[in-house]
């Protein structure tokens, strides 16, 4: 038998053993702090305010604690063409510089009527690209807000099979 080699398995073996849970990821029960997306931070930021603007936690629940804004994120960057990204991105810009030359902070920065006043100043645009992206913010935060799990289940009653099922019924 072969020794040397024996103990170079054997040491391999427990030094893989001994890592098997960081690699695993096992022992971290931390959520990511940032979604996985082509957005940078900044942008992340602006659409977490634009759900929160439309869609606020009041009483209630509200967009960023059904995270909306990441289902916009990961919805956009999946589902829409090139160009509807670049057009997102590009509006998601101009609010923000709308922002800084009417109110001198960010977008969200600002209070909830000043940042209302300036969605609903892309709503009522006369440019296509910004109205555009002011309706696609607005029904995908609408849809992804209605569709969650818990307004789902807790508020609109939603039932996975519909009915009651009774078996062993005399006829």
């Amino acid at each position: 038998m072969n020794r040397r080699k024996a103990l170079k398995t054997l040491a391999i073996a427990s030094g893989g053993l001994i890592t098997l849970p960081f690699w695993m990821g096992c022992g971290t029960d931390d959520k990511p702090a940032t979604h996985l997306t082509s957005f940078s931070s900044k942008e992340q930021k602006l659409i977490a305010a634009i759900a929160d603007t439309i869609i606020p936690a009041g009483d209630s629940i509200g967009a960023l604690s059904m995270e909306v804004d990441k289902f916009l994120q990961k919805l956009i960057d999946d589902c829409y063409k090139k160009d509807v990204q670049d057009n997102v991105k590009r509006q998601l810009g101009e609010l923000e510089l709308s922002a800084k030359g009417s109110h001198k902070k960010s977008f969200a920065d600002c209070g909830q009527s000043q940042r209302q006043q300036l969605l609903l100043s892309f709503s009522l645009s006369a440019d296509k690209q910004k109205k555009d992206f002011f309706d696609l913010m607005k029904s995908e935060t609408i849809r992804g807000f209605t569709t969650s799990k818990e307004v789902m289940l807790k508020y609109l009653n939603y039932k996975i099979a519909p009915g009651h099922y009774f078996g062993c019924v005399n006829v």
